[in-house]
């Protein structure tokens, strides 16, 4: 039976460490004076980048993990720390423009940095590495692609309205939706965390 209560809570944090909003002023900033075909194209790449990325880590993310011995637990502490980290940075309004600057090829704008490391980062790699790991089977897994097709498709939607919604939200909308993701952001990384120390430390649990 499909959990449609666990995959929209997996979406929802997905979401939130993706934080396509945040990206729609360095979007606008990166493609300053490109035609409308050239932004859609690049916008077309971008989410089918992340869709590729995400999906490739739901499925061979803990083989990567195996391959390295790394332990489930330490990667959900190592991966909380770094979403913490993250959500801190968002909450306080560190910017990822840098990040954004312009390379030779659009194409390759379209990849780096926005689809790595602006959306499908770390974090958003970590996460689902995780979630899938507790999904425990391969139709869980399967499922799981559901959740990052539909964060892939907001990533569309969203910076094909780039323009509308900066000047709908503003600086200090965009500000206000980021921090926010921070929050949510943060709440799920205390929860890894402890799930991890949990599973490496029984006892703590009692």
């Amino acid at each position: 039976m499909v959990e449609w209560g666990h995959l929209i809570k997996v979406g929802v944090a997905l979401f939130a460490i993706v934080n396509a909003i945040g990206t729609v002023p360095i979007f606008i900033t990166a493609t300053e004076g490109w035609s409308d075909s050239e932004r859609k194209r690049t916008i077309r790449l971008i989410a089918l980048t992340v869709f590729l990325v995400l999906t490739v880590a739901l499925f061979i993310g803990d083989k990567i993990l195996t391959f390295f011995s790394i332990s489930i637990p330490s990667f959900q502490i190592g991966g909380g720390i770094l979403l913490l980290l993250m959500a801190i940075g968002m909450m306080h309004g560190h910017s990822r423009q840098h990040e954004a600057e312009p390379t030779v090829s659009r194409d390759a704008v379209a990849i780096v940095p926005f689809s790595i490391p602006l959306l499908a980062g770390p974090g958003a790699i970590s996460s689902v590495i995780i979630t899938a790991e507790q999904s425990g089977t391969f139709w869980g897994h399967v499922l799981l692609v559901i959740p990052v097709f539909v964060v892939a498709l907001l990533v569309y939607i969203i910076l094909n309205l780039s323009m509308p919604i900066a000047r709908k939200l503003g600086a200090v909308g965009i500000i206000i939706v980021t921090r926010l993701m921070g929050l949510i952001l943060a709440a799920m990384a205390i929860e890894f965390m402890a799930h991890g120390i949990g599973s490496l430390f029984p006892g703590l649990r009692g």
